[in-house]
Formats: structure tokens, sequence, C-alpha cells
């Protein structure tokens, strides 16, 4: 069987190692990217499920490199690491533009504070997690599907059908760090760095943060002490900034009369209050009385015309 739905099935041979002396046989699921927000390499990639734990970058790449030839992946990118699709060129126009108008307000800051160093020198991956491999182009993304389908009928004429499936870390001894006890012994040392990269880490990441705190800190004496459009004013922390001129008071004050008189027009003219409501009533009753009394007299110089004699001449 070579499919289950629309994902292609891909048996890797695993070789065995110290901890599991036997051989084995992984799988992994493949089709077409296909995300809920369309990106320009949607079509050249490949989403790949039940990825080894122990996947790496060099690892994929040697995958495909025996079914179609090295060269032809462009990129990696495993679960964990895809923080945001990368959006179209026309969505991406858009949001270069909006940055660029928004750059140093709320919501549009800068994620480049300065990383701790790494205390692992390899990542291990969530069992079962998936992976987009992008190539170079969309017929090598074809060529890798088709392979794949190749492996599926010469390994039904074969009796030993591993022998024709890609060998997981085939031709990236060395490329690597290892796993097992110099995993950790990796990890022993880099848990304590050189004194002089923690400092320059933690320079930057310290430079980074007291200039967030310093454009937060502008944001919001702009906002003390200004009302909003209903008259409230936002309290924030920090304290009285001291009187202000009386210029700016005068000014303040004439604005919020200005908005007071606008606020109550509109009031006014839509009758929200109960006497404006009553005295509303009253005029449209006076007038319909009225109206009333005028067509009752024009009524009645009809009749009374119609009524009277008229002698022939």
């Amino acid at each position: 069987m070579s499919k289950i739905g629309e994902y292609t099935i891909l048996p890797i041979s695993i070789p065995p190692t110290p901890a599991y002396p036997k051989h084995t046989t992984h799988t992994l699921y493949l089709r077409l990217h296909a995300p809920k927000i369309p990106t320009e390499n949607d079509e050249r990639s490949l989403f790949v499920v039940n990825v080894p734990i122990d996947s790496t970058i060099a690892h994929l790449r040697a995958v495909f490199a025996s079914l179609i030839g090295a060269g032809r992946v462009e990129d990696v990118t495993f679960e964990h690491e895809r923080g945001y699709a990368v959006p179209s060129k026309e969505v991406a126009l858009v949001g270069k533009a909006s940055k660029k108008r928004k750059r140093g307000s709320e919501g549009t800051e800068d994620n480049g504070v300065a990383e701790l160093p790494q205390i692992w020198d390899r990542e291990l991956r969530r069992s079962g997690s998936t992976a987009v491999v992008i190539f170079v182009d969309a017929k090598s993304v074809e060529s890798a599907l088709k392979a794949v389908r190749k492996l599926h009928k010469s390994s039904k004429k074969e009796k030993d059908s591993n022998g024709a499936w890609p060998i997981w870390g085939a031709g990236i001894e060395g490329k690597v760090p290892k796993l097992g006890s110099a995993r950790y012994l990796a990890h022993q040392r880099l848990q304590y760095p050189d004194e002089t990269v923690l400092k320059m880490n933690v320079d930057a990441f310290m430079t980074e943060f007291n200039r967030m705190e310093e454009e937060r800190t502008k944001r919001e004496k702009r906002m003390r002490n200004v009302p909003d459009e209903d008259g409230f004013v936002t309290v924030t922390r920090g304290g009285r900034t001291g009187p202000a001129r009386s210029e700016e008071a005068e000014q303040k004050k004439a604005e919020m009369a200005e908005r007071e008189r606008k606020k109550r027009e509109e009031l006014q003219s839509a009758g929200f209050y109960r006497f404006q409501v009553r005295e509303q009533r009253k005029a449209e009753q006076g007038e319909l009385v009225r109206k009333f009394e005028e067509d009752r007299k024009r009524v009645g110089a009809m009749k009374e015309k119609r009524g009277r004699f008229r002698p022939e001449r």
C-alpha cells in the first residue's frame, strides 16, 4: 500500500544502534503542503508527518537526496519552529506597509531580543511531530512523490523490501551531534558558558528590554492628563507630571466645551430627554387639531355653497 487518503507512505530503514541492536522500519507520511494561510512556497513544499524524534535538517536532506539526488531540498522547518506563516506576495506588501506606519507602536515591537546561549547541542522532536520540506522547485516535489511510488513497486518484486527504502542517517555521519551519553556530556559543558559570551548576551537582552520600557513610559506619558472623547482621563502609573501651562489648560478647556456643546445638540435633536419627547408630542397633536379645523371649515363652506339656490337667467 503506497497511499493512505491524500498521504503518500514512505518507509525508512533505521539501522541498529547500541540502545536497540535490531533493524527496524519507520514510516513517514507525505503530501503537498496546503496550509490555511497560503504562502509563496506551497507549490514546492511537502508536508511530512511522523518524523523521528532525532530528525534534523541533514537527515531529511539525505532521505530526499537518496530519492531524487542531492541539492534539491532548499530548507526544512519543523513543527515547533513555525511561529507564523509567511504570507503571499500581496499580503506581505500590505503587512510591510502597515508595519512601517505603526513602527514603535504597541503590538508591533521588534522581537529582536537577544537569546541566551543554548544548553543543548541538538534538539529532539516530539513523537509524531511534523515538518515542512521546501524544495528548489515544484518539479522536485513531483519527482520525490514519483520516486516513492517507484520504490513501492520495486519492493513488491523483491523479497527483502527493507533494502529498497532510504536508510535513516546514511551519509551524514559526523555532520550532526551524537546522541546518548555524548549528548549529556555536551549539555553539561554548555550549561556553563564562557563569562564573556554570557555577559554579551545579558547586556544585549537588557539593552533591548530598557528600550522597550522607555517606549512604554513615553507612551503612557502622552496618555496622561489627556481626556478621551467622553471626557475621561486615563490614570497611569508614575505620579503627577506637574502643573500644565495656562495656554494648554485654556486650549483643553475650549476643546471640552466644544465637545460638550456638540454632544448636547446631538441629544436635543434626537429627543433624548422626556420633556423634549412630551413637547414634541404636544406640538404634533396641536398641528393635527389645526389641520382638522381647517378641513372642517372647508367642508362646511362647500356644503353651504352647493345647497344655495341659483335661478336661471
